[in-house]
């Protein structure tokens, strides 16, 4: 993996022996809370409170530097002012500390001051090889029992589980810390890593993924570090047939406060956003809303099987709760199996005759758990099913616990995730305790079981995908110098639009399916050229002013004859020296109408922190309106091409509707992978759009109709 190299994380998360620099007797303080966490979270190494002033804090002895510690200490968690952090980094290397959490705050998030503090404690960590988390950030908590560690300074610790965590917020951190304590959710790590200064996402990602006791991983993100690093490694992670392990992110920032001024359709619609769920795509990684959905999917993933497809069935007692479940398990990518025969007379036989054998299958209120538990297992044994929901709101007069009990052995019988939704007028929590000592995950709402297993199976498709690569087009049958020197002359001439000449001759260069079109200055020089190719033509004005033509008057379609020809392009003249007096003049691109077909946009925006974007969508002057459209990160796979041609709504209407034949998809998604290369070739390219692309029918091709590029500077 490119720019990610394995971190030495034993100090932080196995560390024999902790300094809390900046320990405090004061009750209510950072110091104070941190010290005690560890110290009475049953650790198993030796920590020592460092305290200028205080001889003692809770009884332990205090130390007035790291120096005066007389054994070695592998971790420092420093919790003082940020200007004396510096300091205290000098003294842990010279000590021979290897890794360092920093609590406090004040560095890169408060400005420019903040961020020189931030870049020379850094370098100090750096000449010291010690390992740094943070600074601005709540901590770690390592749940395995030989560690038992919380050096953090929210309230408690909690129980071991195999869910790692990463927070990039502290206070996010605190909270979802005590969802999962109340929630009786086990975690193997967690990371609060604040500003990131030296250790990132990506580092502890790699740290997981070899972690014994980590399943699965969570993540709050801001930003990353490092994109690019991060699509390759988290696609190694989820994406591994053998020791795969998903990764949940919630990604705070999905609005957009005001659009960017971009001269490009591309520019215009994609955001930092876009770029983000793109990046999640790619990489196999599920994007969440909130903190309960976090945990809501996780505990499914920690503890259940992924289903062989997405056939469900659904066992309720109550009819309502079955439908809500039915429609939300449908809208998320789910389907209702259909039973076999086997299956339905064995329902027959076990159920109620008043109970109507469908799916969902509504048991009738008053079911007891013999009707619960060979409903539940004659649907698991059915080949058709390939996972279930259990709702259960018993009457007063009938047990849950003794439901519970039952169905619980029967869903540890098969191996197919089963999702539990437990509702009752009196106390619960001991069917509740049965259900987690099972490790089998239950909600209070069908909703969030219907989600949780629509997760599973979203999950396990992705790990079941065709594995494909990035396609590289034939090196010799690429025009490289000749873009080269388009680019180099747009740049010495000082301006950053190619006209749409230049354009489609670095798009024809890359292999895009071109029409017949050409540059006159001249009438006379206009009707030969138009004679030549044939009729029908499109007239353009062509300038390097003028970006937007249709807006200005200065296109022109479907011309058919010299008559016409004529006409139109003295309108344009006309028409663009009125609006446009200024603009600098090229001439008229007179090109080839293509067939009709469908059309659709292929463009590309240069994100500055994630590189190149690459678009797809319905084209036309709609385009913005609409935002029919999906996004990638160059360099993609050849997978992500159809993917991302498959995933607008507007799919249907390329796949063929009411008769029509589908369109030549293949061609969009060849042009799709020679883009990725042409501007992972060329960074100078920052906005490239073809809108339209004409696409015809199945086997039939395409054609670039309009194309404009920008280049950087």
């Amino acid at each position: 993996m490119k720019n990610i190299n394995k971190r030495n994380f034993k100090a932080i998360f196995s560390p024999r022996s902790i300094a809390v620099i900046g320990a405090s007797p004061r009750e209510e303080s950072v110091g104070r809370a941190l010290f005690s966490n560890i110290l009475f979270s049953g650790y198993s190494g030796i920590v020592y409170p460092v305290n200028l002033k205080a001889r003692g804090i809770l009884g332990v002895r205090t130390y007035r530097s790291v120096w005066d510690i007389p054994d070695s200490v592998d971790l420092a968690v420093i919790i003082v002012p940020n200007n004396h952090v510096p300091n205290v980094i000098e003294e842990c290397g010279e000590k021979g500390v290897r890794g360092a959490i920093i609590i406090t705050a004040g560095f890169k998030e408060m400005g420019e001051k903040g961020a020189e503090l931030e870049k020379s404690v850094v370098e100090i960590s750096k000449k010291y090889s010690i390992s740094l988390i943070g600074p601005n950030c709540l901590g770690i908590q390592h749940q395995d029992p030989k560690i038992s560690l919380n050096a953090t300074f929210a309230s408690r610790k909690l129980k071991p589980g195999n869910i790692a965590f990463i927070s990039q917020s502290g206070a996010l951190g605190v909270a979802a810390l005590e969802y999962a304590r109340n929630n009786n959710i086990g975690l193997s790590k967690f990371v609060s890593i604040g500003n990131k200064a030296d250790i990132t996402e990506n580092d502890l990602l790699l740290a997981f993924k070899d972690d014994p006791h980590t399943d699965v991983i969570l993540m709050y993100i801001e930003d990353l570090s490092d994109p690019k690093g991060f699509i390759e490694l988290a696609h190694e992670i989820t994406g591994s047939v053998s020791h795969n392990k998903p990764i949940l992110a919630i990604k705070s920032g999905r609005t957009v406060e005001g659009a960017k001024a971009a001269l490009s359709h591309t520019g215009a619609l994609g955001s930092s956003d876009e770029a983000y769920d793109s990046l999640f795509d790619q990489s196999g990684v599920l994007r969440v809303e909130t903190i309960e959905e976090l945990f809501n999917y996780a505990l499914a993933f920690a503890s259940q099987p992924l289903p062989r497809g997405n056939r469900i069935g659904i066992v309720t007692n109550a009819g309502g709760f079955g439908i809500i479940a039915t429609d939300v398990a449908v809208r998320n990518g789910l389907k209702l199996a259909e039973f076999e025969e086997k299956t339905t007379d064995r329902l027959k036989k076990c159920l109620y005759e008043s109970v109507t054998i469908n799916n969902p299958l509504d048991i009738i209120g008053d079911a007891k758990k013999e009707q619960y538990t060979d409903a539940l297992d004659s649907i698991l044994a059915d080949k058709n099913v390939d996972g279930a929901i259990l709702i259960s709101t018993p009457p007063p007069m009938i047990s849950l616990k003794n439901i519970i009990t039952s169905v619980s052995d029967v869903i540890l019988k098969h191996s197919k995730p089963v999702m539990a939704c437990c509702m009752g007028v009196t106390d619960i929590s001991d069917s509740l305790k049965i259900l987690d000592e099972k490790k089998i995950p239950h909600y209070q709402f069908p909703e969030a079981a219907a989600r949780s297993l629509a997760n599973l199976s979203n999950y396990a498709q992705w790990l079941n995908r065709i594995r494909t690569e990035v396609v590289k087009f034939d090196i010799s049958q690429l025009e490289r110098e000749k873009v080269k020197d388009l680019i180099n002359r747009a740049k010495k001439e000082n301006r950053n639009f190619l006209p749409e000449p230049e354009a489609h001759e670095i798009l024809r260069a890359y292999g895009f399916p071109t029409l017949k079109y050409g540059l006159v200055q001249t009438e006379k020089e206009c009707c030969s050229f138009a004679e030549n190719i044939g009729y029908p033509v499109a007239l353009k004005v062509v300038s390097p002013d003028i970006v937007h033509k249709i807006d200005i008057g200065g296109v022109i379609i479907n011309i058919k004859n010299r008559e016409e020809l004529v006409k139109g392009y003295n309108t344009i003249l006309k028409t663009v020296k009125t609006k446009k007096p200024m603009a600098d003049l090229w001439g008229i691109f007179v090109q080839q109408m293509a067939e009709k077909g469908k059309e659709t946009i292929i463009g590309m925006n240069r994100d500055a922190h994630f590189g190149a974007m690459l678009m797809f969508g319905l084209g036309g002057v709609y385009v913005e309106a609409l935002k029919d459209v999906t996004f990638r990160i160059a360099p993609i796979r050849e997978l992500s091409a159809y993917n991302m041609i498959q995933n607008i709504r507007g799919y249907k209407l390329l796949a063929g509707v009411r008769g029509e034949k589908p369109s030549d998809i293949e061609i969009i998604a060849e042009c799709l992978q020679r883009l990725s290369q042409l501007v992972t070739d060329f960074e100078d390219i920052v906005e490239l759009d073809i809108n339209p692309f004409i696409v015809n029918e199945e086997g039939e091709g395409g054609n670039v109709v309009d194309a404009r590029i920008l280049i950087k500077l």
